[in-house]
């Protein structure tokens, strides 16, 4: 616990706050900026005595509790709670959900990518945006129900069960499927209680066996795809880059599939494009 950085961090984010941010009075007497130490105390359910240690870095390692009540008491982001456990050398307590909105740059994004197939996807593999490309190369995702979207369960139970053929006839979907798990492990440490992780990850270890043997693998470190090949049923075999961006503000994914220029997939990309329904982009 590095003790000096973390009360000087306590001090700095006390002193922003003003007493009506958190429903205080400021009173005519208040002389120094932010809220007193007792009102950090307070609203942390923690004595004064202890916060000032903590501000002058004499206490202990706090607990997660005591830390969860600092990010409560002093309006916390995420990325301030976070650097807050790291001061602390403890691990967060996650409460929160992981985000299903796009942010409107990127939609913009989609719609201006030439000859690329892009789509967003969330933490827990929901498909939220795509462009037509994308529509054309996998599925028109407007057409399935909103659970369909999530590709952690199609590759897992498919869109008619767990016997279904391999995901949209790509021909690395074993590794695929393993990529999902342990992406998904790794969500689920940043979103425990989020109600729509949990429910996702016990329905595919309770309806598919190949993805409960992953699991109880407890792998955690995925290799990236670099390129993917897919058996379309308009154009035959395409083989494509694919490029993942992190979006790291919303911890969402931009996945970006795209040819080399010249190449026999560029051409079947392009034939794509013309038969797909033009540059238009779809929201969830």
């Amino acid at each position: 616990m590095n003790k000096q950085e973390f009360g000087a961090f306590l001090r700095s984010r006390r002193e922003r706050l003003r007493p009506e941010d958190v429903g205080l009075s400021s009173g005519p007497r208040r002389r120094t900026p932010g809220l007193r130490r007792e009102e950090a105390a307070v609203l942390a359910h923690i004595s004064t005595e202890y916060y000032v240690r903590l501000e002058q870095g004499r206490a202990p390692r706090p607990s997660g509790e005591v830390l969860a009540g600092i990010v409560g008491a002093l309006r916390l982001t995420d990325a301030e709670a976070d650097h807050l456990h790291v001061l602390a050398g403890t691990a967060p307590m996650r409460t929160r959900v992981h985000r299903r909105d796009v942010r409107p740059s990127i939609l913009a994004l989609l719609e201006r990518l030439p000859r690329t197939a892009a789509l967003v996807m969330s933490a827990a593999f929901e498909v939220l945006a795509w462009n037509s490309l994308a529509a054309a190369l996998m599925e028109d995702y407007a057409e399935v129900a909103p659970k369909d979207r999530n590709l952690a369960r199609r590759a897992f139970l498919g869109p008619a069960g767990p016997d279904s053929t391999p995901l949209y006839g790509v021909f690395d979907a074993g590794e695929f499927r393993h990529h999902v798990v342990m992406e998904l492990r790794a969500t689920l440490a940043r979103y425990p209680a989020d109600a729509a992780v949990t429910g996702l990850v016990d329905e595919l270890r309770d309806g598919s066996p190949d993805f409960a043997r992953l699991w109880e693998r407890h792998d955690v470190q995925a290799a990236p795809m670099l390129t993917k090949t897919f058996h379309h049923p308009v154009v035959g075999e395409i083989t494509v880059d694919c490029d993942v961006l992190t979006l790291t503000d919303r911890d969402q994914r931009l996945v970006l599939y795209s040819t080399p220029t010249g190449s026999p997939g560029a051409e079947a990309l392009a034939l794509l494009d013309v038969l797909g329904a033009g540059t238009d982009v779809y929201v969830v």
